[in-house]
């Protein structure tokens, strides 16, 4: 159905037009993709981990092998995520895209490894074009094979926020200075640091396309969940995007196949600086915003709940059916 015809269903729905605010456009937007049901709707999370060759130039707060730890502690259903996820029923999957220092038991760990992270993008590539296009396709199979309609998609990787913050830079064209964040709690001195490090590395390439972007600085992981994101939305399942690297993700995978952005949602607006500047540049309002800046999905999965009492809106009784008197919409 298209969104007039949705959003007329609703008008004729037991209450006054447009009464229900935001929650109509929300209800429109996710019917559009998973029609009009009030069907209580599957939902998952996938986190993507890898790590970033750019974490020896001192931009993270924490050494690389917390990436493999984080992996293990979500494995063992012990992260924020997790306990999110379990509340509300969702399950969740971690992917191995890249980790440097994987897990020893790593029995439930999806393996869509391209080696063990990334190179060092201040001063070289961060992959190999082989890789950067691997990661899409393979991240695209996987996304296309989920079980579930609202698929949630996170992350994990130390100085991801780099690579997030370069990819963004070479896809918008919006400034360093202006996406460049905190990350995982950069003091003063070493956020200065970060800056002139992903300066460097921007300056390295002039404009490149959105592969070679990811090929020159992206990540593992945020190619990966980049293909899943477009493959998500090709076996038509509405993608909730999480934070700032996720939707640096959910940018490159606009880039490569710009109809996919009608699968999207955006969950939040995170408190990493960059994010409002990227969400603008992509005309994309997120349903929340609550200071976070987690990643890992948090946001993502919290969205869930909001489009779920949307899309149940469809169930509602309509005037005629209820008995009720009243008027629907003009017709538009």
């Amino acid at each position: 159905m298209t969104a007039d015809e949705l959003q007329r269903l609703l008008d004729a729905k037991t209450k006054p037009v447009g009464s229900l605010g935001r929650l109509e456009a929300i209800a429109v937007r996710a019917g559009a993709v998973l029609g009009a049901s009030s069907s209580p709707w599957r939902a998952s999370l996938t986190i993507f981990a890898g790590d970033h060759g750019i974490a020896v130039e001192g931009v993270s707060a924490f050494p690389q092998e917390v990436t493999g730890q984080m992996v293990a502690n979500f494995l063992a259903d012990g992260a924020a995520a997790n306990v999110i996820a379990a509340a509300l029923g969702i399950p969740v999957t971690i992917v191995d895209c890249g980790v440097r220092h994987p897990p020893a038991n790593a029995d439930k760990l999806v393996d869509l490894r391209r080696g063990p992270g990334t190179a060092n993008s201040a001063r070289e590539p961060a992959m190999s074009r082989d890789d950067a296009e691997g990661a899409i396709e393979a991240g695209r199979a996987y996304g296309a094979a989920l079980e579930c309609e609202i698929a949630c998609f996170g992350e994990m990787g130390i100085a991801n926020t780099s690579a997030a913050t370069l990819l963004a830079h070479k896809l918008s064209g919006l400034p360093v200075k202006k996406l460049v964040g905190r990350g995982t709690g950069l003091d003063d001195a070493r956020l200065k640091r970060k800056l002139a490090v992903l300066g460097q590395a921007a300056g390295r390439t002039g404009a490149l396309s959105p592969i070679d972007a990811l090929a020159e600085v992206g990540g593992f992981e945020i190619g990966t969940m980049a293909g899943a994101m477009i493959g998500a939305a090709g076996a038509g399942r509405l993608v909730l995007v999480d934070g700032f690297i996720a939707t640096a993700a959910a940018a490159l995978a606009r880039a490569i196949e710009p109809g996919c952005a009608q699968a999207m949602l955006h969950a939040h607006r995170s408190a990493e600086h960059g994010h409002g500047a990227l969400l603008e540049w992509l005309g994309a309002e997120p349903l929340l915003d609550l200071d976070m800046r987690l990643g890992e999905g948090t946001g993502a999965l919290l969205a869930v709940s909001i489009v779920r009492a949307a899309l149940s809106l469809f169930g509602m009784a309509s005037f005629a059916e209820a008995g009720v008197s009243g008027e629907t919409a003009p017709e538009r």
